[in-house]
């Protein structure tokens, strides 16, 4: 097989998994080590891919989290439309968690004016509304992260462990039609994993701006959500993924 052709053939299996091992290739391609060094380097160097420990990743793969007064400062008002559709389908009365991050800030937000309701929450910004929230909001605990500006580590992971919510809300730093939704960190991983855990009704709320574009670690397919809330019009494709994985998709108008 000439190169053009693996190249080619590297680059579907990519698209296919997500992620593609030096191993991954050899055996589908029947090449060498050297070979397929040669070809992760060529393709990386052509902008194609980005390469990372023996593997390729897609070209809009993120690596890097942007840091949380760049990310309050885009689409704010499709934030706030997002934000008041997934409260929609939250209950005035019970327990609920809501997800560090810029959107489901905005979720918390339009939540605050029901008094029966309690948010647990591992969003500082969110905590930061408690004097003007008729809703009680708690703290997970947990080490702040600068960056997100989220909660997370051990401390918070063990105060999950001992709650059970009758919805959580979820954030992602990038999705996958395939893989599912992915975030920059593990500790932050971790927090939403195991929030899921805790719940029946699992909602994942998302910013057009997040699709097609993974994120370093996965931490939910699309079979861990019920519902996903989202202003991105979605492809046949995409939608096929989200009923074979049972997710309720709501669309949010842009305007």
């Amino acid at each position: 097989m000439l190169g053009p052709e693996r190249h080619r053939q590297i680059l579907r299996l990519l698209g296919e998994r997500g992620r593609l091992t030096s191993a991954e290739a050899r055996s589908r391609l029947g090449v060498s080590p050297a070979t397929a060094r040669r070809d992760f380097g060529m393709i990386a160097g052509a902008g194609l891919a980005v390469r990372a420990r023996g593997a390729l990743l897609p070209h809009d793969f993120s690596l890097v989290e942007p840091p949380y007064p760049r990310k309050s400062e885009r689409a704010v008002n499709a934030k706030a439309r997002l934000g008041r559709a997934a409260a929609a389908l939250l209950p005035e009365v019970g327990t609920v968690f809501v997800d560090g991050g810029t959107t489901c800030l905005e979720v918390g937000r339009a939540l605050l004016e029901r008094p029966a309701l309690r948010i647990f929450t591992n969003s500082v910004p969110l905590l930061a509304l408690v004097g003007e929230s008729r809703a009680t909001l708690s703290s997970i605990g947990g080490e702040a992260r600068p960056v997100s500006l989220a909660l997370t580590g051990a401390l918070a992971q063990s105060w999950l462990e001992n709650l059970r919510f009758d919805a959580v809300v979820i954030g992602a730093s990038g999705l996958d039609a395939c893989a599912g939704a992915s975030t920059t960190e593990v500790a932050e991983a971790a927090v939403k994993a195991e929030a899921l855990r805790r719940s029946r009704r699992r909602i994942l709320v998302a910013h057009a701006e997040k699709w097609g574009r993974p994120s370093a670690v996965r931490f939910a397919p699309w079979g861990a959500f019920t519902d996903l809330v989202t202003d991105r019009i979605l492809s046949r494709d995409e939608r096929a993924a989200l009923a074979a994985a049972h997710v309720r998709l709501h669309t949010v108008p842009s305007r």
